[in-house]
């Protein structure tokens, strides 16, 4: 027992301290536009938006209270969502261990699960880049953690924390219906399940999932069902030309945001749930099996983002707790490392690479200091205006001070203020883009000199200046254009 405490102590010392460094980091690495986006969520409350349910928007807005608004702030709930979701996997996994061996398997088990999970890059980058996956993946670890608690530990009440976490969930990223929907199958077609359908517990929790998503469904309802519509819309999709394409993308995306050798033991837990096929490895092997096949079933026709099966990966992770091959550490250690040097690469630019190389410099790279050159060649006073919203987002992030006009269709389903038309500004448009100003939008009066982002002296892309006046497709004002809240930095 003591050297299981010292044990303990290592290990929970271990995870403060990658944690502390996570949180660091957060404060040095310049936002991607997606989160430079979620922040202007954050700063413009809704119940729903175009992209995704609003809890990544809660997420930034928390952290935002307690760090201000400052790229430590938009971020500080990853790390510690990723601490508290680690802890319930570590104990969810002792709990359902414990009742299958002895309790020196089930301490071990439940230190790996915790390790392995730590050691996927989907972990170790997603605490530090603010993304919907950072809420998603905690509510995923709270329904396991309850879900052991009632189907092993038959503590009944527990299926309420079932629902919570399925409904919070799915107010993180619809991806989430999946595993829930393995749940389901569960409790239809296995003995166990069907024992549990005729206590009203299972159906308290849908009904706690159901209060939980309602303002979800609310609000795609007053604003024509956009965000059912853009992500249910990839369901039709189909290219049966790339499937073989399409399929090597799904396998090596997993490979990779997993960390190779974690993959290997989480392909080896699932395996496992086959293998044993008891009551609960059946339960995590439906809310493995159900999603997968809907992925895989999607790669049959069209592009599986590498993101979307990262919902699986604490169910994953609590699977792997049973496979003892003695080299886990050494995984977990490996994929820790890789996300690590990514990481550091984002904050301190080590290695010269290109913007094809480096995801870093594209995204991230020499924001500040753009936007800093920008404000400094436009008038002062004068607003600036993007018809990209990551674009936008990050020159109302990094340009304080500045009036900010996002151009695009997505921005009418905010609730904010809209410019008057005819008014003066100044587009700043990527030649990523290869596009002139959009002559519904703008009329060009006049260019500045290009300026470039860059990191290290290494471009990440280019930017043309134009002078605009602000045009209205249709009489009135410009519906598709509103001013950026510029927040309180």
């Amino acid at each position: 027992m003591q050297r299981h405490s010292l044990a303990s102590v290592y290990w929970g010392g271990g995870l403060i301290a990658l944690t502390l460094f996570r949180l660091v980091l957060a404060a040095f690495i310049p936002l991607a536009p997606d989160e430079a986006y979620y922040r202007i969520w954050a700063l413009a409350p809704a119940a729903g938006y175009f992209d995704h349910p609003p809890m990544v928007a809660v997420w930034v807005r928390l952290g935002m209270a307690l760090a201000g608004d400052t790229a430590e702030g938009v971020r500080l709930m990853g790390p510690l969502s990723a601490l508290l979701g680690t802890l319930l996997v570590v104990h969810a996994a002792y709990c359902w261990l414990q009742q299958q061996g002895t309790q020196e398997q089930a301490y071990k088990g439940a230190i790996r699960a915790g390790a392995l999970l730590n050691g996927t890059l989907a972990i170790g980058l997603g605490t530090l880049v603010m993304t919907p996956d950072t809420p998603l993946l905690l509510f995923m670890a709270l329904m396991l953690w309850a879900l052991v608690r009632a189907c092993v530990g038959q503590q009944r009440s527990m299926w309420l924390v079932v629902g919570l976490a399925a409904g919070l969930g799915f107010d993180s990223k619809y991806t989430a219906l999946l595993p829930v929907a393995g749940l389901v199958v569960w409790l239809l077609v296995t003995k166990d399940g069907r024992k549990w359908l005729i206590t009203p517990w299972p159906w308290l929790a849908g009904c706690v999932a159901a209060i939980c998503v309602s303002p979800v469904i609310w609000w795609n309802a007053h604003h024509a069902w956009a965000s059912f519509l853009k992500q249910g819309g990839r369901v039709g999709d189909w290219q049966p030309a790339r499937v073989l394409t399409f399929m090597g993308e799904l396998l090596g995306g997993q490979v990779g945001l997993a960390s190779p050798l974690v993959f290997v033991f989480f392909v080896a837990g699932i395996g496992l749930l086959w293998k044993k096929r008891d009551s609960f490895s059946l339960l995590l092997l439906c809310m493995v099996a159900l999603p997968m096949a809907v992925f895989v079933q999607h790669a049959l026709g069209a592009r599986v983002q590498a993101n979307w099966p990262v919902v699986l990966y604490p169910t994953a992770a609590l699977a792997a707790a049973r496979v003892t091959w003695p080299w886990w550490k050494g995984a977990s250690f490996f994929g820790v490392g890789l996300a690590g040097i990514v990481c550091v690469q984002a904050a301190f630019t080590p290695f010269r690479l290109s913007p094809h190389m480096d995801i870093t410099l594209r995204q991230m790279g020499g924001w500040p200091e753009f936007a800093h050159a920008i404000a400094t060649v436009v008038p002062q006073g004068a607003p600036l205006v993007a018809d990209e919203y990551g674009l936008a987002s990050e020159l109302a992030f990094y340009a304080p001070g500045r009036t900010v006009v996002g151009v695009e269709p997505r921005w009418k389903l905010f609730n904010l203020p809209h410019p008057a038309c005819g008014g003066e500004a100044y587009l700043v448009l990527s030649h990523r883009r290869q596009g002139l100003p959009d002559v519904r939008f703008f009329d060009v009066l006049g260019t500045l000199p290009d300026q470039s982002r860059s990191r290290g002296g290494i471009v990440a892309d280019s930017y043309s200046l134009f002078r605009v006046r602000l045009r209205c497709p249709v009489a009135g004002q410009m519906d598709d254009a509103v001013y950026l809240p510029a927040g309180h930095r």
